[in-house]
């Protein structure tokens, strides 16, 4: 019995994977949406087969899950031939309380639920899935795996903000690092591709959020994004990095209340912010096409990022690789191309054909004589939680 769902749940919606661990095989894939309006809607995915859709009433994640379930009973896998192992939960903030894959019960719930004011967006959704998979799946054990996990190795001297210590601490502010599950899944890939035990490197993931980690021996020494998911890069909706006096002068000067200038920096800034676009295809092509604001945008959101990984590669001292990984790290060569050039002399020296290949997979594209390798990896985050889940249960 090796069969693990991994749930992803927002506040109106989640989504779902049934993997396989024998083999690392995707069983089933879903999302149910739009839950507590007039219709939700259920996609339901099994591999070789037509995708299923159902549109009806979902009131809550209760009722979500209970359409999830009667879909995998009538377009299979079926849950009951073969019991579950585990339900792996995805939640963002995990704090400085939990530092490892946790098995869910009453008090771990609660934990996570007073970790929301610390990650408003993402852990209150959280836990209504959590709720709503114990009820639906009482009798298997829940493994909540934190992207923040990861980060918890990151010494005090990057993760302290310079600020009144006690307030700080009363508070919980700190850098806490996002992503991780990610970062954990692609630097042990690497390692594993290099034909070592452990990575030492930087990871680059990019995708409409982004955030770079800087790893030592497999453990995260050092990572872009902060208390929030909004310090560090350029993303699709989000700023990345900003003097905080810009917000005092926006609420002074511009009147903007703290709900709207939270909005402006996480809904309306990065790409779309630059260009109206958060989309990063649709910015390449207008920059292809002489947009002069798509252009900028591309020069600032590469500026950005050859800061940390500069700043990454003289903390860590020595790298065997530079990773890139997400939908845009994966997927747009001439990023990776425009990123790394000129940086021979560091060490860095990417293969134009290897780089521009439609190959897929783990892959190099830096030259043989690069003394530092660049890497593309696919990331998982759902198979690292189900491996997480496995390992704990």
């Amino acid at each position: 019995m090796s069969r693990i769902l991994v749930v992803n749940s927002g506040s109106s919606s989640f989504k779902y994977q049934l993997l396989e661990l024998d083999g690392e095989r995707r069983l089933a894939s879903g999302l149910v949406e739009r839950i507590g309006e007039a219709q939700g809607r259920l996609e339901h995915r099994v591999p070789g087969a037509e995708t299923i859709e159902v549109v009806a009433p979902v009131a809550d994640h209760t009722a979500g899950f209970a359409l999830m379930v009667e879909a995998f009973a009538q377009h299979g896998p079926d849950l009951a031939a073969e019991p579950l192992l585990a339900v792996g939960h995805r939640v963002v903030q995990g704090g400085k309380r939990f530092f490892e894959p946790t098995v869910v019960n009453d008090l771990v719930e609660i934990n996570i639920e007073d970790l929301s004011e610390l990650a408003p967006l993402h852990n209150p959704g959280a836990v209504q899935g959590i709720r709503a998979a114990r009820a639906a799946f009482a009798d298997v054990p829940h493994v909540a795996v934190f992207d923040t996990a990861f980060h918890q190795s990151i010494p005090e001297a990057a993760s302290t903000y310079a600020i009144d210590a006690e307030l700080a601490e009363r508070h919980r502010i700190r850098r806490y690092g996002f992503h991780g599950t990610s970062h954990k899944f692609v630097s042990e890939t690497a390692a594993a591709f290099l034909g070592d035990d452990a990575f030492t490197g930087v990871v680059l993931h990019l995708g409409n959020g982004a955030s770079a980690c800087a790893v030592r021996d497999g453990r995260s020494i050092d990572t872009s994004m902060g208390m929030t998911p909004l310090q560090g890069l350029v993303m699709g909706t989000r700023s990345g990095d900003v003097d905080p006096a810009v917000l005092i002068h926006l609420q002074r000067r511009a009147g903007l209340s703290v709900a709207e200038v939270d909005d402006l920096l996480n809904k309306r800034s990065g790409l779309l912010g630059l260009t109206g676009s958060g989309d990063m295809r649709d910015v390449r092509r207008r920059a292809n096409d002489g947009d002069a604001d798509a252009r900028r945008a591309l020069d600032v959101y590469a500026h950005r990022l050859r800061h940390y990984l500069g700043a990454y590669l003289l903390e860590l001292g020595t790298a065997q690789a530079v990773v890139f990984t997400a939908g845009v790290g994966e997927n747009d060569a001439v990023l990776r191309e425009e990123l790394l050039a000129g940086l021979e002399p560091f060490g860095i020296v990417v293969d134009p054909e290897r780089n521009a290949s439609p190959e897929r997979g783990v892959r190099r594209i830096s030259s043989d004589d690069s003394r530092i390798a660049v890497l593309v990896v696919p990331t998982d985050e759902e198979l690292e939680i189900a491996r997480q889940a496995a390992a704990v249960v």
